[in-house]
């Protein structure tokens, strides 16, 4: 199906920062947090969304070049412009292409009622979908599954399980279920919120037709 693995490329730093490489050598950082090396290679640095395990100002510096290019909601434009870098800013179903890779913005939020707070649709934060190499990535953000995004298509989803700000396990899997990519990677669990044993929850709730793959690489 795929002239490579789709996951080859893909890791999962801590937390949710996520490192992904094009085939051409096209490097791209989605919310770089608590890393402990210095990369210095990141073609573009992603944004989610301004909570401080997303966007932080110390770990972009240790992915950016100086030319590289950090993309960001809307309502991060503030943010952004204090890094000292290149910035573009997305709403909700706008584009841009880097690399020739497309990035394509798409609505994050909470609508579990005991997490609105966290997440407001009002505020404008994202998940991307990301087509590299004829591959299309599913990075959710902070989210619930909501009428936004349980309709996207993706061939790999990146989900957060952890509960308390996101969907808890069971809640990822019944999205993931929903979306049926053909590999899931989980984020967003034992570091900040939620633990190493989430995805033990997890695993077996999603549909053994889809691949759950383990990225975490804990430090």
């Amino acid at each position: 199906m795929y002239d490579h693995e789709p996951f080859s490329n893909v890791r999962v730093l801590t937390h949710s920062a996520i490192r992904m490489e094009s085939e051409h050598g096209t490097v791209l950082y989605f919310d770089p947090f608590d890393l402990s090396e210095e990369f210095h290679d990141a073609d573009a640095v992603i944004i989610t969304h301004s909570h401080y395990d997303h966007f932080s100002p110390d770990d972009i510096k240790k992915v950016a070049k100086p030319d590289t290019l950090v993309i960001v909601p809307e309502s991060c434009a503030k943010e952004a412009a204090q890094l000292g870098l290149p910035f573009i800013t997305l709403e909700a179903g706008e584009a841009t292409a880097i690399g020739g890779n497309v990035v394509h913005a798409v609505p994050a939020y909470n609508v579990q009622e005991d997490r609105l707070g966290f997440h407001p649709k009002e505020n404008g934060w994202l998940g991307y979908q990301l087509v590299m190499d004829d591959i299309t990535y599913y990075i959710a953000g902070d989210t619930d599954q909501n009428p936004d995004n349980e309709g996207l298509r993706c061939d790999v989803a990146l989900i957060p399980i952890g509960g308390t700000y996101t969907m808890d396990p069971a809640q990822a899997a019944q999205f993931v279920n929903k979306l049926h990519p053909r590999i899931v990677i989980p984020t967003h669990y034992g570091t900040a919120v939620g633990t190493k044993e989430d995805v033990e929850a997890f695993e077996p709730l999603v549909d053994k037709k889809i691949e759950v793959m383990r990225k975490m690489e804990w430090h």
